[in-house]
């Protein structure tokens, strides 16, 4: 059996970009289509074709990582970095979702925008984005993740301000190309202490050093983790640099699925997890790491429940659900956080992509408020959609629930203050999702006759990617069943874990008795099922509408801040915006303008002055030239007389 090399995986959706950048325009639809689609079809084949056997490896016992070396790439003095791809559990699974889900989110995207402008151009960029990512999750070393790392980054600007006539996209786009600037920096400056510290950024070297010898790095842990961190919170939208992915919502809605789903935003948290050995060595960075985890949780979750653009309440959850995972790898609990990487793949996509069959059967509209009814018109946007929703508020089968209490479950053993507040998280995430569905699909239509008349289901090119997308929300969890009904039972953990290596000093994930696990599945049972109840009490039957308006009523500053996002934008705006605005009108008047500008428009105008004053002298008359030179000459002697005595 011949099987592909690895840099097969990204270099074909590299020749989609290529090909729709530079003759997508000129040959039209249907090569775009399928160029673009058939790229990352083909390269989805060539991942599992080399998945397969590498998992069936795995699960028999030989859990070691693959790693191709195609060359030299860089030699200076002490620095020395290959050009390597690797296949190791942590980056197969991360290959696995990435190229499935991104497949998919590009099926649908042919149907969603074949009537936009720009259509070559979307799949161009869209294919970068694929390289970028599947660059970053193959990479063998630090320096090659930052690429990928740096190629999602720019890929996302060029992608949230594709339509960027409209100044709202334009300005999202630039608002999250800066904001990942900040926590690119501190990425970069942790690279740097990696290299400083270990003389090498090689995965394979540096991973193992750690866990070898670990109170010899134990003192550079913290720098190296908190440095990372920063650019974690940056691409995975923690606070506080949270602020670009609400914004994004600005780009087209199958963009948004990629972003927040399978791509971009899931690359924070693979760093994470990747080097899970220099953070465990550090409880400083461990407890950084779930504070910041578990605040973003809360923070998500509550600006969600008052949001009423459809994509705006799907942003809010990713910020949330991110939080979660960085709270499990805060806890310890690395390989919980992956695990809901892979659930949230499967139901983030489907809900971005099913709000994406609502948009498109609405003619744009993406306030719920304008909505209802929808069930009866698109069917089988509703039933995956009620998918998703599940998947997302932990009702249990659905996937979303095994990885959400499995993190709740590592937070209480570690954290029992960070339990609670990931618990009222999840409550509020039951909340404000069932909020979304009852007022998209419930009830009777708010929108407009016209709107009315043109209600239809989408095409199947949108409705494939959704059904197999909630198919996978309801059963992808089954392979990490709770621990309590046995080790071998939970095939994720038996994957994943030799990634997460013993090691002496280091912070290791703790266990919890059956009998409190029970109880801790039961608690997270009812925050799902709360949820759904007050969801329910509060927008559906005769009293719709009723509680939420005395509530609003009753606590307006609540709503009102919970509304504007709890004024982060603002406060930004006075600590960030507004100061160096100030400083940047001082340099521009003051400095520039009166210093810079002002000393070489005097010296031009010295120039000038000194140009009109020896213009005089200049007669043409050889008379007052000769008398000019003869006073010099009797200057010039009186000088050197005057200077002799």
């Amino acid at each position: 059996m011949v099987i592909a090399p690895l840099w097969l995986v990204p270099a074909l959706p590299l020749a989609g970009f290529l090909l729709c950048g530079l003759l997508g325009r000129r040959l039209g639809k249907p090569f775009v289509t399928s160029v673009g689609v058939g790229s990352v079809g083909v390269a989805t084949l060539a991942a599992f074709a080399r998945l397969v056997p590498y998992v069936a490896r795995v699960f028999s016992g030989d859990s070691s990582a693959v790693v191709e070396r195609y060359g030299s790439w860089i030699r200076a003095g002490d620095v020395a970095v290959d050009f390597a791809f690797r296949l190791d559990p942590l980056s197969a699974l991360m290959l696995s979702f990435v190229t499935f889900v991104g497949f998919l989110i590009h099926v649908y995207s042919a149907g969603y925008m074949h009537e936009q402008e720009g259509y070559w151009r979307y799949f161009a960029f869209l294919n970068l984005f694929m390289f970028s990512m599947l660059t970053l999750v193959l990479a063998n070393n630090f320096l090659l993740l930052f690429v990928g790392w740096e190629g999602v980054g720019l890929c996302s600007y060029l992608l949230i301000a594709f339509d960027y006539e409209k100044e709202s996209s334009a300005r999202a786009g630039r608002k999250a190309f800066l904001t990942n600037r900040v926590g690119d920096f501190g990425f970069l400056i942790g690279v740097f202490l990696v290299q400083a510290v270990f003389g090498t950024l090689e995965f394979d070297r540096v991973l193992p050093a750690v866990a070898a010898d670990p109170a010899r790095y134990a003192p550079a842990a913290t720098a190296i983790a908190l440095c990372l961190f920063v650019g974690a919170c940056g691409k995975s939208a923690q606070l506080p640099l949270s602020v670009w992915l609400p914004d994004a919502m600005a780009g087209p809605t199958p963009v948004s699925a990629l972003i927040h789903a399978a791509t971009m935003v899931t690359a924070g948290v693979y760093v994470v997890t990747r080097a899970n050995v220099i953070f465990r060595l550090s409880p400083a960075a461990m407890i950084v790491v779930a504070i910041v985890g578990a605040a973003t949780a809360l923070f998500g979750a509550i600006v969600g429940t008052s949001q009423n653009d459809i994509k705006k309440v799907l942003a809010y959850s990713t910020v949330s659900q991110l939080g979660y995972m960085f709270l499990a790898c805060g806890v310890g609990a690395f390989v919980a956080g992956m695990f809901h990487v892979l659930t949230h793949s499967f139901f983030k996509a489907l809900l971005f992509l099913g709000s994406g069959s609502v948009i498109h059967a609405m003619g744009g509209e993406q306030d719920i408020r304008k909505m209802g009814g929808l069930r009866r018109k698109l069917p089988t946007t509703w039933w995956t959609f009620v998918c998703g929703t599940l998947a997302i508020a932990g009702i249990p089968i659905w996937a979303g629930f095994f990885s959400k209490d499995e993190i709740l479950g590592a937070a209480f053993a570690r954290h029992p203050a960070l339990w609670l507040v990931g618990w009222g998280s999840a409550l509020l995430t039951s909340f404000y999702m069932f909020r979304l569905l009852i007022r998209t699909f419930a009830g009777e239509f708010r929108g407009t006759q016209e709107q009315a008349h043109h209600l239809h289901e989408s095409p199947r090119s949108m409705i494939v990617p959704l059904v197999v997308l909630a198919v996978l929300s309801t059963v992808g969890g089954l392979i990490g069943l709770p621990r309590l009904l046995g080790e071998k039972l939970n095939l994720f953990h038996r994957f994943l874990d030799p990634i997460v290596p013993a090691m002496s000093g280091a912070i290791e994930m703790r266990e919890t008795s059956p009998r409190l696990e029970l109880v801790l599945i039961a608690a997270s049972i009812a925050a799902a099922l709360g949820g759904w109840m007050l969801a329910r009490a509060a927008y559906l039957g005769p009293r719709a509408g009723r509680i939420p308006e005395r509530f609003t009523a009753a606590f307006p500053a609540l709503y009102r801040a919970a509304e504007r996002k709890l004024y982060l934008d603002e406060i930004y705006e006075a600590i960030l915006y507004r100061p160096f605005r100030a400083i940047s009108r001082f340099l521009w008047k003051a400095v520039d303008v009166l210093v810079i500008d002002g000393s070489i428009n005097a010296a031009a105008f010295m120039v000038e002055l000194s140009g009109d004053l020896l213009r005089f002298f200049t007669t043409g008359n050889l008379r007052n030239y000769a008398l000019t030179f003869l006073l010099g000459i009797a200057a010039l002697f009186g000088f050197v007389v005057m200077r002799g005595w």
